[in-house]
């Protein structure tokens, strides 16, 4: 599953993973960055339409409802573009404050987060 723990200021901010094979590293690393870069809660981070891409074959994976605009963008630059049933199902724990966490489970999977 690749469990991968991010640090902020020296202590753990988030643990993310995800089963799926090959597309593990693209989910988990996607999900890291919808948090970091772009801001996004735990929630938002984990359901986002995934893409991936390997060396074989020569082809981005999509999932349906990953951004038509990106994906024609994609097209335009050479990339062969393959429509895909979802993968994977990532779970994320994120601190927020202090001693609150938020938690994420993939809406991919039969996965369930919850806290107390």
């Amino acid at each position: 599953m690749s469990p991968t723990i991010v640090f902020k200021d020296d202590k753990p901010y988030m643990v993310v993973g995800t089963p799926g094979g090959t597309t593990i590293i693209t989910s988990v690393l996607q999900s890291i960055i919808n948090v970091i870069d772009y801001g996004m809660n735990a929630h938002d981070a984990v359901n986002e339409p995934k893409f991936h891409h390997q060396w074989l074959p020569d082809q981005v994976d999509v999932e349906k409802d990953f951004p038509a605009d990106v994906r024609r963008q994609l097209q335009d630059m050479g990339y062969k573009i393959n429509d895909r049933e979802p993968w994977g199902r990532m779970e994320l724990i994120k601190q927020k404050t202090g001693m609150q966490y938020e938690a994420a489970a993939d809406k991919r999977g039969d996965d369930d987060a919850e806290g107390y």
